[in-house]
């Protein structure tokens, strides 16, 4: 597995060796000791699995009080996969990084806790599959609306035509006014 750090140095890019021949392939997605190494000292506790058709945008989420870090990849299609840092002590914080995730490229992307996450659907239909350091909680989750004006994420929109976005995501907040980490867990506001 080769790591690489990313414009905003805690997301970490993990691209695997790819064993292949006429029968298919074979690759080691995760191994627990060089993680720890790369990415940092965190235990998964649940595993996720969702799928989406084209134009479908689910994001920019975060839980708050029970923050999660996500080590996320794409088994189906293709999405452009984006992370927020909403650490107030953070060198970037309030800035973004997106990346291509892809069945093909098969790479995975480690977002740590602190971070809010979102992606787009840019093939016809994608399988996301997510590993989190943290329980899902309801009624702790945060959505920041995918089309803030002051975090100017630059979407691979299909024909320049609007995401499909849930409810929740549609009334999401303005990034000025979520709830942001002092440290991992502790409440400010990000102002632009």
């Amino acid at each position: 597995m080769h790591y690489e750090k990313l414009a905003i140095p805690d997301l970490v890019l993990l691209t695997p060796k790819v064993f292949g021949d006429e029968r298919g392939f074979f690759m080691e997605t995760f191994r627990q000791s060089e993680f720890e190494t790369h990415c940092g000292n965190y235990q998964f506790v649940q595993d996720n699995h969702s799928k989406s058709v084209q134009g479908i945008l689910r994001g920019l989420h975060y839980q708050y009080k029970q923050p999660q870090g996500k080590l996320v990849r794409v088994t189906q299609g293709e999405v452009f996969d984006v992370a927020v840092d909403m650490r107030k002590s953070s060198p970037t914080f309030c800035q973004w990084v997106g990346v291509t995730l892809s069945a093909e490229n098969k790479q995975l992307l480690w977002v740590p806790p602190g971070f809010a996450h979102g992606f787009y659907v840019t093939s016809e239909k994608a399988e996301f599959q997510y590993k989190c350091t943290d329980y899902y909680a309801p009624g702790d989750e945060v959505s920041i609306r995918w089309d803030d004006p002051q975090l100017k994420i630059e979407w691979p929109l299909i024909n320049g035509r609007a995401p499909q976005v849930s409810d929740k995501d549609a009334n999401g907040v303005a990034l000025n006014e979520a709830p942001q980490f002092t440290s991992v867990g502790a409440n400010t506001r990000c102002h632009g």
